[in-house]
């Protein structure tokens, strides 16, 4: 039987080999995301460059997609575009993260390529200044799919001590939790913090503020990370919204946004209007929300009811949250606490973008699409995401 020991890996040994000349040469990890939602990851060597790389300035791969439920057999070839670029936490001090969008060899973004279309609303939006933050809530899991540290034939006790907790008992594999933090800060993500969640072995660690498409990059690159680290200690990481049933909470994708408007004096007015209107858009959001996000989203354990749209003030069982910070002062961001755990970063910052930004666009015709593009004004939901309508019929 496979122990915990034969999938961890031997750090005393890998040390030995970590600092040998690479004689001018660099290791390039190029990072994308399959067909279900995970990222996947293979290396190439190119030469070293003092002042670095830029993505337009890396290569263009590719891979076999018939592997990754994203290209048939008969045509496998699916490329990585590289759009960002971060130095590799894995592989110090030179050595990058290459995060590439999916191409089809006939020159359109295969399938699953969620940025692509994303980046365009952030670019037909950008004097709005849009800020996301998002925050990640994942488990932690043993090599049997148990969250970690749970007993083998029982349950740990209620849920209270954990969220935020310290001491043993309260809270496990912090470890993971400070490793993944110090990896996001060397690769320069915007990591803003961590916090053990209400579930025993359940974390969160939350992204930003980043504006525009920035958003959906740095939160895929810290996942990538989250796993990576956590494949070391050969635990598993689960974004599944509900990995447990029963009285235990699930895990979501909570996302806050903002706009310039908001963000201003008197900006309230704009965020309460715009989120009276999102109640007519309800079931297209929750469409591209995350999958299982109905066992999580039950009107119980800090959620508001899957099929009614609600909001209010510092309320966790609400659809929409507005910060009490925020409503006293008058202006700032509100939090859509729908997205589930495993949810795409892109599709959540690209429908909310999509309709808020239009709605906004009708209040303020000076910060309409920027002068000269070539994207069409005012993208509707359905435009911006075919899969949307689909998802809701079905």
């Amino acid at each position: 039987m496979a122990t915990k020991e034969s999938f961890a890996s031997n750090a005393a040994i890998l040390a030995k080999f970590r600092d040998l000349d690479q004689h001018g040469k660099i290791m390039a990890e190029y990072i994308w995301i399959d067909s279900e939602g995970n990222t996947r990851s293979k290396s190439r060597t190119l030469d070293e460059k003092p002042e670095g790389y830029k993505p337009e300035e890396l290569p263009i791969w590719n891979f076999d997609g018939s592997s990754t439920g994203q290209a048939p057999g008969d045509n496998s070839d699916v490329y990585l575009k590289p759009v960002a670029v971060y130095p590799d936490p894995f592989r110090p001090p030179n050595n990058i993260l290459v995060l590439a969008e999916c191409w089809d060899a006939d020159g359109t973004p295969n399938k699953y390529n969620h940025r692509h279309e994303c980046a365009k609303l952030m670019e037909l939006h950008a004097k709005h200044e849009p800020w996301f933050g998002l925050e990640q809530e994942y488990t932690l899991l043993d090599l049997n799919d148990r969250p970690y540290g749970w007993p083998q034939n029982g349950y740990p006790a209620p849920q209270g001590p954990y969220y935020c907790g310290v001491g043993a008992g309260k809270v496990v594999m912090r470890d993971i939790v400070e490793a993944h933090y110090r990896a996001c800060l060397y690769s320069g993500i915007k990591i803003s913090g961590t916090n053990a969640e209400v579930m025993p072995a359940q974390w969160e660690f939350q992204v930003g503020p980043c504006v525009g498409i920035e958003m959906g990059d740095q939160l895929w690159l810290a996942r990538f990370l989250l796993h990576r680290v956590a494949e070391e200690f050969a635990v598993k990481v689960s974004l599944d919204p509900k990995p447990i049933p029963g009285d235990w909470n699930g895990a979501g994708l909570h996302s806050n946004f903002s706009t310039v408007e908001m963000r201003k004096e008197g900006g309230m007015k704009q965020i309460e209007a715009a989120i009276k209107k999102l109640e007519g858009r309800h079931k297209e959001h929750i469409a591209v929300y995350g999958e299982g996000n109905e066992k999580r989203l039950t009107g119980r354990h800090e959620t508001g009811a899957i099929d009614t749209f609600t909001y209010g003030v510092a309320n966790r069982g609400a659809s929409i949250r507005i910060p009490r910070e925020c409503a006293a002062k008058g202006y700032g961001y509100f939090e859509d606490r729908r997205p589930a755990s495993n949810a795409d970063p892109y599709l959540i910052t690209g429908i909310i973008s999509t309709f808020f930004l239009s709605f906004l666009t009708t209040l303020f015709p000076s910060y309409g699409p920027q002068q000269g593009t070539d994207i069409i004004p005012l993208y509707s939901v359905e435009t911006c995401f075919g899969a949307v309508d689909d998802a809701v019929e079905a």
